[in-house]
């Protein structure tokens, strides 16, 4: 009797464990979809409330067979998203990876880029956010991009 008590003790922990998980899994990813979203709907007010104030946002991309590092201003994309537009940027992610310890999230995404319709790039994206009071926000972003060797 003792040892059922016991395992039903330590079951009804791993519940609740797995629960807390999946559910702050949820959160990380609305965090990230609302990024996307914003993006896809050209609203910068959701965009920009995906980034921390002090987020950065970077790029790998090969340039004359180099390696270069691009930093580009979170605030000149949001900008960029607001902006009227005719074509909608749709960036549809995979989520690959979540690793989370308390605060911190790292997210891997592999995601393929249209412009409207029209395939334009694929890569990956590197996400770390932080738990705040107002919920996750993106800290920093890097990203690759590449036209060949989609998945």
């Amino acid at each position: 009797m003792k040892g059922s008590v016991i395992f039903a003790l330590f079951l009804l922990c791993f519940v609740t464990q797995s629960f807390a998980q999946l559910n702050e899994e949820a959160a990380i990813k609305k965090a990230v979809n609302n990024l996307f979203e914003g993006m896809k709907t050209g609203d910068s007010t959701l965009t920009r409330a995906a980034f921390a104030n002090s987020a950065i946002m970077q790029t790998i991309v090969e340039k004359d067979g180099k390696v270069v590092v691009r930093t580009e201003s979170v605030n000149d994309f949001v900008k960029f998203i607001g902006a009227p537009h005719q074509e909608k940027y749709d960036e549809q992610i995979i989520f690959t990876k979540i690793l989370v310890d308390g605060a911190l999230a790292s997210v891997w995404t592999d995601y393929k880029f249209y412009l409207g319709q029209k395939f334009s790039h694929c890569g990956v994206n590197s996400f770390q956010l932080v738990k705040r009071d107002q919920g996750r926000q993106i800290v920093y972003l890097i990203d690759t991009r590449r036209k060949t060797g989609c998945k």
